[in-house]
């Protein structure tokens, strides 16, 4: 199967879109039949990179109609920020949505900023690809743009749940990164203040990193948390918070290696993670192997490439994670009781793949 995964990774990814754009995160894990801003954004850009336009496309309109379907609870989100109030539960803009295109109820943590900043960056990297000027977006585009642009200027410094959903009274570093993307993408796609708006909010975010994110010369998965994480991967591919060959990133990246991998394996999370025992992460793996290929240290990048072709089954599907090297052996079952087996297939899984590959390719 191993020869056929980039092709049926995207048939994969075609056969678990709604007919409204929305992308499910993993169609036989009950926990997962969610549509994300951020896995949907990554794999839009997986689909785009593949040339597959279309479903790209309609992702995007999906997740505009999503946005606009909430933009008077923003505005009162804003409304009270503006007055150093938290915003209600209520009113914060969700990170997922059913298959129908309806809200995710409130027993899972929906304040969720990073998949905003993703979905803005995503947004460019599709006019790009394209072969439209930046400030082409269409009109229902540019409104949730400027909507989007308004409630994270307003909130990016609020403590708020990771990319894992987890440690929602904490500012995470992978999370002002993702924002600090969407918005410069989002400057490029604003006119006049309103893209100054998104450059200036850029600015303060990477200044607030410098003084608040690092610590021994490398990135902290959050602030006051020395710890390193997969996702600060990320800071440079895509994000470009920091450049590639910056010391800050390679001294991250290096400790990434020394501290998340085992025995050349993939790449875990962090170092407690416990969930489904803590294992290896598909994407995590992928995502190594693009910051390699972007920085032109292609025998590292296919050697990662081949590490997470290894982790699809018979069938040839990519888990959310592998139980090798586990951080938490005995989490393992508890997690299986609860919830059933690791979710296969994850299609974010199957995005990064493809990223990772096309990558390669180019090079």
């Amino acid at each position: 199967m191993t020869n056929n995964l980039f092709t049926h990774s995207i048939e994969l990814i075609k056969a678990n879109q709604t007919s409204e754009g929305a992308y499910l995160a993993s169609p036989n894990f009950e926990q997962y039949r969610y549509c994300w801003f951020r896995d949907g954004a990554y794999i839009a850009y997986a689909m785009d990179l593949v040339g597959e336009h279309d479903s790209a496309t309609r992702f995007y309109d999906w997740a505009v109609a999503m946005i606009a379907s909430r933009a008077s609870q923003v505005e009162r989100a804003i409304a009270a920020s503006a007055q150093g109030k938290t915003p209600a539960p209520e009113d914060v803009l969700h990170t997922r949505y059913s298959v129908d295109g309806q809200p995710a109820g409130n027993d899972w943590p929906n304040f969720q900023l990073d998949g905003f900043g993703t979905l803005l960056w995503g947004m460019s990297q599709h006019l790009a690809h394209t072969n439209r000027m930046p400030d082409a977006a269409p009109v229902a585009w540019r409104e949730a743009i400027v909507l989007l642009v308004r409630y994270l200027d307003a909130l990016w410094a609020t403590p708020c749940y990771d990319c894992w959903e987890e440690f929602g009274d904490r500012v995470h570093t992978s999370t002002l990164a993702a924002l600090y993307g969407g918005l410069q993408a989002a400057a490029t796609m604003l006119t006049g203040e309103e893209g100054i708006a998104a450059w200036r909010t850029a600015t303060l975010i990477k200044a607030f990193v410098l003084e608040n994110g690092v610590r021994g010369g490398t990135l902290d998965k959050f602030v006051s948390n020395p710890a390193v994480d997969g996702s600060l991967l990320s800071a440079a591919t895509p994000y470009g918070l920091f450049s590639l060959d910056s010391p800050l990133m390679r001294s991250t990246v290096e400790r990434i290696e020394a501290e998340l991998r085992r025995d050349g394996g993939g790449v875990h999370r962090y170092a407690e993670d416990s969930y489904y025992g803590g294992g290896e992460w598909v994407l995590l793996t992928a995502y190594l192997g693009w910051y390699y290929a972007e920085a032109g240290e292609t025998d590292k990048a296919e050697a990662l490439l081949e590490r997470v072709a290894e982790c699809a089954n018979s069938e040839g599907e990519l888990p959310e994670q592998v139980p090798q090297h586990l951080n938490y052996p005995s989490m393992l079952p508890v997690w299986e009781e609860r919830w059933g087996k690791i979710a296969t297939p994850l299609l974010w899984s199957h995005a990064a793949y493809l990223t990772l590959a096309t990558h390669l390719n180019k090079r």
